[in-house]
């Protein structure tokens, strides 16, 4: 399992439009993405990610595991920096 810490920069948070961008991000992956922000939740799913309720300053943790987990991991870093 791969796994990264990230603090949230966006002023909104993950809100709706980065939200459903991040889970058709981490559908591309055959290995299982979470997020963790006390609770865990798949990042597969569009209404438990929103409802963690990440808000700008928030640390939450990324993870990934199975067989391209490397990739995920890489591809979902990059997609946070990018877009949070």
């Amino acid at each position: 399992m791969k796994s990264f810490e990230y603090t949230v920069k966006d002023e909104l948070g993950i809100h709706a439009r980065p939200a459903g961008l991040l889970v058709k991000e981490a559908k591309k992956f055959q290995s299982e993405c979470t997020i963790t922000k006390g609770d865990k939740t798949k990042l597969t799913q569009l209404m438990m990610l929103m409802s963690l309720g990440v808000k700008q300053g928030d640390t939450v943790t990324v993870s990934a595991e199975g067989a391209d987990e490397d990739t995920a991991i890489a591809e979902l870093k990059a997609f946070f920096e990018n877009n949070l």
